[in-house]
């Protein structure tokens, strides 16, 4: 296998079911964030919702990322430009540093294509809308 050159990285990474998740709870794949993947209302929490959302970015499924954004916002997403940030990307690990209600505090620590470590503090907003949590926004 070839190594990987700056400003290439392509980094889905295949989670397994019985692996730790992504998201840093400390439960399986199989028992977090991948059953919110394949069923949004699995996401009680808008702490769960965010935990599944950076791990949808460590496995690249885009689709659930774009679907995730709440309807009054998701007309402004560029699905291509949030697939390349996944891609180019290395994910590396999640921190959720204050969570309420509807909002979400965290760092996401990840190597961009130049190789350097880099963190992205957020704080999110997100809203339910009937029985679904969407993210709204963050800063």
């Amino acid at each position: 296998m070839a190594p990987l050159k700056a400003g290439k990285i392509l980094n889905r990474q295949v989670i397994e079911s019985g692996q730790l998740c992504p998201c840093g709870s400390g439960n399986t794949y199989g028992e977090c964030c991948q059953q919110i993947h394949r069923i949004h209302a699995k996401a009680t929490t808008a702490e769960a919702l965010m935990r599944a959302r950076y791990s949808a970015f460590v496995t690249q499924q885009i689709d659930f990322l774009y679907d995730t954004f709440h309807p009054s916002t998701r007309r402004f997403q560029n699905k291509q430009a949030i697939g390349q940030w996944a891609r180019e990307n290395k994910w590396m690990q999640l921190s959720i540093l204050k969570s309420t209600l509807h909002t979400v505090e965290f760092e996401a620590h990840y190597l961009d294509p130049q190789m350097e470590v880099q963190i992205h503090h957020e704080k999110s907003t997100f809203k339910k809308q009937g029985d679904l949590w969407y993210y709204v926004e963050g800063r």
